[in-house]
Protein backbone atom coordinates (compact mmCIF):
# COMPACT_ATOMS: atom_id res chain seq x y z
CA UNK A 1 0.00 0.00 0.00
CA UNK A 2 1.42 3.10 -0.82
CA UNK A 3 1.97 5.88 1.72
CA UNK A 4 0.53 9.01 1.13
CA UNK A 5 1.29 11.57 4.30
CA UNK A 6 -0.45 14.41 2.73
CA UNK A 7 -3.93 12.36 2.53
CA UNK A 8 -2.99 11.06 5.81
CA UNK A 9 -2.36 14.65 7.28
CA UNK A 10 -5.56 16.06 6.04
CA UNK A 11 -8.09 12.95 7.18
CA UNK A 12 -6.15 13.20 10.86
CA UNK A 13 -7.26 17.17 11.11
CA UNK A 14 -10.57 16.41 9.43
CA UNK A 15 -11.08 13.89 12.66
CA UNK A 16 -12.30 14.81 15.92
CA UNK A 17 -11.05 14.18 19.11
CA UNK A 18 -12.61 11.08 20.17
CA UNK A 19 -11.96 9.53 16.87
CA UNK A 20 -8.09 10.20 16.90
CA UNK A 21 -7.87 8.95 20.83
CA UNK A 22 -9.37 5.99 19.55
CA UNK A 23 -7.36 5.63 16.52
CA UNK A 24 -3.92 6.11 19.01
CA UNK A 25 -5.28 3.50 21.89
CA UNK A 26 -8.13 0.81 20.97
CA UNK A 27 -6.34 0.93 16.63
CA UNK A 28 -2.90 1.64 17.71
CA UNK A 29 -1.64 -2.04 16.48
CA UNK A 30 -2.86 -1.56 12.97
CA UNK A 31 -1.12 2.03 12.62
CA UNK A 32 2.02 2.37 10.93
CA UNK A 33 4.75 4.29 13.05
CA UNK A 34 4.67 7.48 11.29
CA UNK A 35 0.81 7.62 11.64
CA UNK A 36 0.94 7.15 15.11
CA UNK A 37 3.54 9.85 15.36
CA UNK A 38 1.06 12.42 13.24
CA UNK A 39 -2.05 11.31 15.00
CA UNK A 40 0.05 12.06 18.74
CA UNK A 41 1.25 15.51 17.28
CA UNK A 42 -2.11 16.40 16.40
CA UNK A 43 -3.39 15.51 19.57
CA UNK A 44 -0.82 17.55 21.28
CA UNK A 45 -1.67 20.46 19.47
CA UNK A 46 -5.12 20.11 20.22
CA UNK A 47 -4.43 20.32 23.67
CA UNK A 48 -4.06 16.32 24.64
CA UNK A 49 -0.85 15.67 26.63
CA UNK A 50 0.12 11.75 27.18
CA UNK A 51 -1.61 11.66 30.37
CA UNK A 52 -4.71 11.78 29.28
CA UNK A 53 -3.68 9.41 26.31
CA UNK A 54 -2.54 7.33 28.54
CA UNK A 55 -5.64 7.70 30.83
CA UNK A 56 -8.29 6.63 27.56
CA UNK A 57 -5.51 3.75 27.04
CA UNK A 58 -6.81 2.79 30.15
CA UNK A 59 -10.50 3.23 29.96
CA UNK A 60 -10.23 0.92 26.55
CA UNK A 61 -8.12 -1.35 28.34
CA UNK A 62 -10.90 -2.19 30.72
CA UNK A 63 -13.92 -1.23 28.59
CA UNK A 64 -13.44 -2.50 24.85
CA UNK A 65 -13.82 -5.58 23.51
CA UNK A 66 -10.48 -7.22 22.06
CA UNK A 67 -9.42 -9.91 18.83
CA UNK A 68 -7.00 -12.23 19.53
CA UNK A 69 -4.02 -9.81 18.26
CA UNK A 70 -5.01 -6.85 20.67
CA UNK A 71 -7.02 -5.10 18.22
CA UNK A 72 -10.05 -3.43 19.55
CA UNK A 73 -13.49 -4.47 18.10
CA UNK A 74 -14.88 -2.35 15.37
CA UNK A 75 -18.90 -1.33 16.58
CA UNK A 76 -21.35 -2.96 14.26
CA UNK A 77 -23.06 0.22 13.25
CA UNK A 78 -20.13 3.07 13.54
CA UNK A 79 -16.29 2.92 13.90
CA UNK A 80 -15.92 3.54 17.75
CA UNK A 81 -14.71 0.70 19.67
CA UNK A 82 -17.13 -1.93 20.86
CA UNK A 83 -18.32 -2.61 24.65
CA UNK A 84 -20.68 -5.20 24.23
CA UNK A 85 -21.38 -7.84 21.88
CA UNK A 86 -25.21 -9.50 21.11
CA UNK A 87 -27.68 -10.36 18.93
CA UNK A 88 -29.40 -8.30 17.02
CA UNK A 89 -30.78 -7.67 13.44
CA UNK A 90 -29.67 -7.08 10.15
CA UNK A 91 -31.90 -4.22 8.68
CA UNK A 92 -32.56 -3.21 5.17
CA UNK A 93 -32.25 0.14 4.87
CA UNK A 94 -31.35 0.68 8.52
CA UNK A 95 -35.24 -0.11 8.92
CA UNK A 96 -36.36 -3.37 8.33
CA UNK A 97 -35.39 -6.30 9.82
CA UNK A 98 -34.32 -9.31 7.81
CA UNK A 99 -32.01 -11.88 10.03
CA UNK A 100 -30.52 -12.10 13.21
CA UNK A 101 -26.67 -11.80 13.28
CA UNK A 102 -24.30 -11.15 16.03
CA UNK A 103 -23.17 -7.37 16.54
CA UNK A 104 -21.02 -5.29 18.26
CA UNK A 105 -22.17 -2.13 19.55
CA UNK A 106 -20.13 0.76 21.03
CA UNK A 107 -21.20 2.92 23.80
CA UNK A 108 -23.47 5.10 21.96
CA UNK A 109 -25.09 2.14 20.48
CA UNK A 110 -25.15 -0.45 23.13
CA UNK A 111 -28.89 -1.17 23.74
CA UNK A 112 -30.18 -0.57 27.29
Amino acid sequence: MEWDEKKLLLNIRAADTDDLLDRITAYRATLEIQAIEMIERELHQRGVNAAQITAYAGICRQECLFDADGTAKMCSLCRRPAVAQGWGWHRLMQKVPVFPRWLRYCKNHKPA
